[in-house]
């Protein structure tokens, strides 16, 4: 079976080593040294001046939330995964959706000011698939309605904007550290701030609002363990070759998939990406579904990233249109991407494809 993606593991003598130290310690939670090295790695590595290593990328939007004070009503996208929309109502904000832009897929900025009223604290734009929000007209929004802006950057690891770390936009940015992301600690996630106050705040946030025996603030327990972070080092000194790999394995869909009528996203001048995704966009929703079956007729397992448009979820208290949305949600899929995806692989998959649509 292709999967959609597959967990990169780093080699197991290389993990075992980290073990083996913190059998020796008896340290395995509660801010070891690994979580400490990873953080200050991770700091390094993404330059940003801060980063909070975290349980997960979905209690990472939850503890930006909180530690920006926000209630009330939350600009958000709907198209994303529910992760974001659920983090938003768990901290019983309302979130309410902004339509997408049509080439970029992220939030529309010039759809923003229409749905700010006296309720709106706060806008939470996603990076999605990694490529970038319009993040300065997101921000001159935001500061001339005095709104806080939380970066979902779960897809946009190591991402760069005009040669500087697309995480140092916005008031917090969020990444996921899923077994599934470029960059992973099987489960984890992190947030980054921009002052020292900040990293403060979500350091008692993340610890049940207390350091030692002093109590601060609410909090919660969003602590990571020393072995998730033992695995982020091991994986953190191969992120660009697995990029690198990866971008090659786009290079051959690009080549393979072209002329066909597929809508492809385009990677600006200005930005490295880092090749989370390799979403395509099909005609209509009947061509998706029609390719999809026949993959997965043949052992391949696309994925729908991201499928349904998240203002039609059903838990929902009210309806809002965002058509846009709804339309690419229903016609856009993911195709298998990881470094050690083989281009014979590669390959067939698109020969695949080229049968379904030259057949429709």
């Amino acid at each position: 079976m292709i999967n959609v993606t597959k967990t990169y593991l780093p080699p197991l003598e290389e993990y075992v080593k980290y073990l083996e130290k913190l059998w020796a310690s008896g340290t395995v939670t509660n801010n070891g040294v690994l979580v400490q090295e990873l953080e200050a790695k991770l700091a390094e590595y993404l330059d940003v001046p801060f980063i909070q290593y975290i349980s997960n990328g979905t209690m990472a939007i939850q503890i930006a939330l909180r530690a920006l004070d926000i209630h009330g009503e939350v600009i958000t996208t709907p198209f994303s995964y529910v992760a974001t929309t659920n983090a938003i109502l768990w901290e019983y904000c309302e979130p309410i959706f902004v339509d997408i832009d049509p080439k970029t897929f992220c939030i529309n900025p010039a759809k923003i000011e229409a749905s700010i009223t006296e309720r709106t604290r706060a806008i939470l734009a996603v990076h999605v698939y990694g490529y970038p929000c319009d993040v300065k007209a997101i921000d001159g929004i935001a500061k001339k309605y005095n709104l806080k802006v939380i970066y979902d950057a779960a897809h946009a690891f190591g991402c760069k904007l005009n040669g500087s770390s697309l995480l140092n936009y916005g008031d917090l940015s969020t990444l996921s550290f899923h077994a599934t992301k470029l960059f992973h600690t099987v489960e984890g996630g992190a947030i980054v701030a921009h002052t020292p106050q900040m990293a403060d705040t979500l350091i008692k946030i993340k610890s049940f609002g207390h350091l030692g025996d002093e109590y601060y603030t609410l909090g919660l327990n969003g602590k990571n363990s020393e072995l998730h972070a033992a695995m982020g080092l091991c994986v953190l000194p191969n992120v660009a070759g697995i990029a690198q790999r990866r971008r090659a394995i786009c290079e051959v869909y690009d080549n393979e998939l072209r002329g066909l009528g597929i809508v492809f996203f385009k990677i600006s001048q200005d930005y490295e990406y880092n090749y989370a995704y390799y979403p395509v966009v099909f005609q209509n929703e009947t061509q998706l579904l029609s390719v999809k079956q026949t993959l997965n007729s043949n052992q391949i397992n696309p994925r729908r990233y991201f499928y349904p448009s998240l203002n039609t979820l059903p838990f929902l208290r009210t309806r809002q249109l965002c058509p846009i949305s709804e339309d690419v949600s229903s016609r856009v899929l993911c195709l298998p991407l990881y470094e050690s995806l083989e281009k014979q692989d590669v390959l067939r998959i698109s020969a695949l494809i080229k049968k379904v649509l030259r057949m429709s």
